[in-house]
This record gives C-alpha cells, sequence and structure tokens, in this order.
C-alpha cells in the first residue's frame, strides 16, 4: 500500500543525472515521461526505461532477454540502432531470443540452447546459421479442446455488439490516455488493436473487463449490459476470457497448473471452488494443446515465464468465453509456441463461437482473420 505522497520512483531517477539530455531519450519516444512515476508507465514504456538505463550508464557488457517484446516496431528499430552503436563503441551485448524473426541484422555469432545445453554454432556465414536454427525448430502437433456443456451458444446472443463504447475519456494524473474514443465490436468481428507504446492500448482492453475504474464514468456497454447500471461483474466475467500481463502479474497464489487452467471456469485467481469431472478433462485438453499436459501437477510458480504464459492463455480459453482478450499473449513465448497459439487463433475463427480482442506489436501476428483494426495514436 502506498500513501498518495508516496508515488515511487520517477522515471527520470532511473537515469544518470548527466545524461537527461541525451538524444536516445528522444528516440525511444520518453522524454514526456521523464516525470512519471515508473508504475504508470506502460509495459512497452518500462522496457524501454530499463534498456535506455543500461545503455546510458555506459555498461561494457549488456545481456538482455527478449528486449523487443512488447514494442511498437519505431521503438524496436531505435532500440535495435542504439545496441549496434554500442558495440561499435566495444560494448558486448548477449540478446537472448525467442524468435529467429527477432535476430537484429547485425548479430554475427548465434547459439541455441536446449535443454539446458548452449550448442555454439559455428557456421561459415549469417545464412547458414539462420538454416541451422531452422532446423533445430520442432514441429508440434495440434489438439483440439472440446467445448464447455454451459458455454452459451453465440446463437442465443441478442446484444448486437459484444461491446461498444462511445466517446470515451480516461485521465491519469491530469493526463489523457485514451481521448474521445467510440469503437464497437459486433459478434465474431475478430479484432486487432495496435499502436504505439503508452497509447492506451491496455486501457482500452481495462474498459471493457472492467479492470480500469474509468469504465464507470463512461459510455461503455458489454454483453449488452452497461456498465454501471447494476449489472453484476459475475454476468460479465463469465463470458469473457482474458490474458494480459497484468493478470500474470497478479497470479500469485499457490496451486498447480491443472488449478491454475480449471480456475477459469471461475474467473478467480487460484481455484477454490469445486469443479466437475468434464471440467477437469477440458482442462486437461487444453493442456495437451499448449503442450503442457506433462506438467499439470507442478506448482504453477515453478514453471518459467513462458510456461506460465501458455497456461494462462489456457485458463482463458478453457471455459470457451464470448469474448476472448487478448493482451500481448505472445510476449515470452519460443516461435514453437507462438505458432501454436496463432494457429488456435484460426481453430477459433472456424468454430464461430469466441469473438477476438487481440493487441500486438508484431506484424507477423496481424492474421486475415481479424476483421476490424483499431490502432491507437500516442495522446501528449
Amino acid at each position: 500500500m502506498l500513501t498518495d505522497d508516496e508515488s515511487g520512483t520517477r522515471v527520470a531517477d532511473f537515469l544518470p543525472a548527466n545524461k537527461l539530455g541525451d538524444p536516445l531519450i528522444d528516440q525511444l519516444n520518453l522524454r514526456h515521461r521523464l516525470q512519471a512515476f515508473y508504475r504508470e508507465l506502460s509495459t512497452g514504456e518500462s522496457r524501454k526505461l530499463l534498456v535506455l538505463k543500461a545503455l546510458l550508464e555506459d555498461s561494457r557488457l549488456l545481456v538482455c532477454d527478449n528486449p523487443f517484446d512488447g514494442l511498437d516496431p519505431d521503438a524496436v528499430a531505435a532500440i535495435s540502432s542504439a545496441f549496434e552503436h554500442a558495440i561499435q563503441r566495444g560494448v558486448a551485448v548477449v540478446l537472448l531470443l525467442s524468435n529467429r524473426s527477432d535476430i537484429p541484422a547485425w548479430v554475427t555469432c548465434f547459439g541455441y540452447v536446449e535443454d539446458g545445453v548452449l550448442a555454439v554454432l559455428n557456421t561459415a556465414s549469417r545464412e547458414q546459421a539462420l538454416i541451422e536454427l531452422g532446423e533445430r525448430v520442432a514441429e508440434s502437433s495440434q489438439v483440439q479442446p472440446g467445448i464447455p456443456d454451459d458455454a452459451i451458444a453465440l446463437a442465443h446472443y441478442d446484444a448486437p455488439f459484444i461491446a461498444e463504447l462511445t466517446h470515451c475519456t480516461v485521465r491519469y494524473g491530469g493526463r489523457p490516455v485514451i481521448h474521445d474514443l467510440s469503437f464497437n465490436i459486433a459478434p465474431l468481428q475478430h479484432t486487432l488493436v495496435t499502436g504505439e507504446n503508452g497509447a492506451g492500448k491496455s486501457t482500452l482492453l481495462g474498459l471493457i473487463t472492467g479492470d480500469c475504474p474509468q469504465c464507470f464514468s463512461n459510455d461503455v456497454t458489454v454483453f449488452g449490459h452497461r456498465r454501471g447500471t447494476g449489472e453484476s461483474v459475475w454476468d460479465i466475467k463469465r463470458h469473457l476470457g482474458l490474458v494480459s500481463n497484468d493478470l500474470h502479474r497478479r497470479y500469485t497464489v499457490r496451486c498447480d497448473v491443472l488449478a491454475a487452467v480449471c480456475s477459469g471456469f471461475h474467473d478467480s485467481i487460484g481455484l477454490y471452488d469445486p469443479i466437475s469431472d468434464f471440467q477437469t478433462r477440458l482442462g486437461r485438453e487444453w493442456l495437451a494443446a499448449v503442450g503442457m499436459e506433462a506438467k499439470a501437477s507442478l506448482p504453477f510458480h515453478s514453471l518459467s515465464y513462458g510456461e506460465q504464459r501458455l497456461v494462462l492463455i489456457a485458463r482463458a480459453m478453457v471455459k470457451s468465453p464470448l469474448l476472448l482478450v487478448l493482451d500481448e499473449p505472445t510476449q515470452g513465448l519460443d516461435e514453437v509456441n507462438r505458432d501454436r497459439i496463432l494457429s488456435f487463433l484460426t481453430t477459433i475463427e472456424t468454430r464461430r463461437h469466441s469473438t477476438l480482442l487481440f493487441v500486438s506489436h508484431r506484424q507477423d501476428e496481424h492474421l486475415p482473420l481479424f476483421r476490424q483494426h483499431l490502432h491507437l495514436k500516442l495522446t501528449l
């Protein structure tokens, strides 16, 4: 708990005082956020800040774990260029990347980690190294899980829209994050949301899911219920599946992997209510679908970040919700599992049950199934 006068650390205080005029701050579009507090930053902005901090502190060795995850294309280009310039100054840069498509053109040495063993690729050229990396990426078959018996059939849904936002404005500390936004999602109108870091993508999702309290001071209708008119939160949640960085951070209870997946039936963090044998079977089917069936009895927090993300994706999908909200769901996943999740989206489209609301910065995730594209711009 923080009191009003303990808002945390300001962005400027993360950086060397003698480097606050450095042009790299402008290249990463963080100049206007220097006086903001760290916990006010979006996921992408916080990632940019930590990379910026390392670069400005003149470190001789930079080890970066998926530094481009969650960043808009301009930020990716700027950070990649900053790394390249650092290498020219004699800095050693080691990138730990989950996807071959994230490898910058300036990388000259390659390795591959499998089962805890690092293999250094001694190839004559970059092209040969990429070919060898491709040969090491395993293909996986896809499981098709069932649908719960109590899932509402789309034919029985009588509202014209899944979600309706009319002239919505959200401000934090006097700063507009979203300004006068009107936006609708019809049933099966799968929607892609893109935009710069800090442009309000997660805030937009929060207006729909109810995680942004300002949804009650705006004109927001979800599943035919106007926010703030006496609707039950469970009337909303039982038709909603969610994967987000915020949910991932908040999933701190101690439970096993299967319980984490089955908690999706009750929209809880942890499992506190009994589940049926049929729900248990569906939970195991979804674990098999994301390649995690062998870890069903392990503690959720014993898994790696990417494995936890796969479990949370299964948790969101297990009840076949009317609206599946996926806020950068593939963040932290290797390319095999990322391709697996993207193929599930095509499966969901084929089933004609859930409507997708998908946030992504990656151009290779802009799938043809998205019938609507909303691009948010940064409001300064």
